[in-house]
């Protein structure tokens, strides 16, 4: 008979934990899905990006922001997918998810690009942003060093979530789809963006809402309190931001 005791025994992961992690992995996924959806009438490519902020500026900062803040807000759920992976398979978990990771520190980058992009248009006019973007198109920065960490990081992630039994095939497949998305500055909607998008709902939006039924549940009290917790410390986060 075998003894487990507490210095042989792998604890529960402490960071992301598995509200933040299971939240994460159900809005982060859903939020990059409507954000796409958002802008799916519209050509591709940057200049018609452009035109239609310039013509219809709610809805595509709207698009663009829900898809910046799903990318943001996927992180904590990779965190929590890759320790998960690694209970097994260890070096799959650590480099699917480190490079996981940082292909979405890359997409936020872009999103900062995005926003520049359109307070130019907004300015001067979608033309000559345009322009100023055709010009500086391809501009080296580290950023762009992090382009293969934005599309094998989720295939690596995918391999190591399949073998680990953490996903199924379809599912795992499904993430793996999440390598097709487009990336790069002022890029619209295309069916490989809607097909990436939807893998990432499939096979973690299930994954996320497991995570938060796994363990005790807290008391309603507790609940209500963290909410009111996180709303006032959200809503003092925006108001500093906006002082500048």
């Amino acid at each position: 008979m075998t003894v487990t005791t507490p210095a042989t025994t792998a604890p529960p992961p402490v960071f992301p934990g598995r509200w933040v992690g299971g939240a994460s992995l159900v809005v982060g996924p859903l939020l990059v899905l409507t954000g796409v959806l958002l802008r799916l009438r519209f050509d591709f490519f940057f200049p018609a990006q452009l035109s239609a902020y310039e013509h219809h500026p709610d809805l595509m900062r709207a698009s663009y922001g829900l898809v910046a803040a799903g990318w943001v807000l996927l992180w904590p759920g990779v965190a929590l997918l890759a320790a998960r992976i690694g209970d097994r398979f260890r070096e799959l978990a650590v480099w699917g998810g480190t490079l996981t990771v940082l292909g979405l520190f890359a997409r936020a980058f872009h999103a900062g690009v995005d926003h520049l992009a359109f307070q130019l248009a907004t300015v001067r006019g979608a033309s000559s942003a345009a322009h100023t973007v055709s010009e500086a198109y391809g501009a080296f920065h580290v950023f762009s060093t992090l382009n293969a960490a934005v599309m094998g990081g989720w295939v690596l992630l995918a391999v190591g979530a399949h073998r680990s039994r953490v996903l199924g095939p379809l599912r795992a497949t499904a993430l793996g789809l999440a390598s097709a998305m487009p990336l790069g500055v002022l890029k619209g909607t295309t069916a490989w963006s809607v097909a990436a998008a939807a893998g990432l709902c499939v096979a973690l939006v299930p994954l996320g809402v497991a995570a938060l039924r796994t363990g005790p549940t807290p008391r309603t009290a507790t609940v209500v309190g963290k909410l009111l917790l996180v709303s006032a410390v959200g809503t003092a986060m925006f108001f500093f931001g906006q002082a500048g």
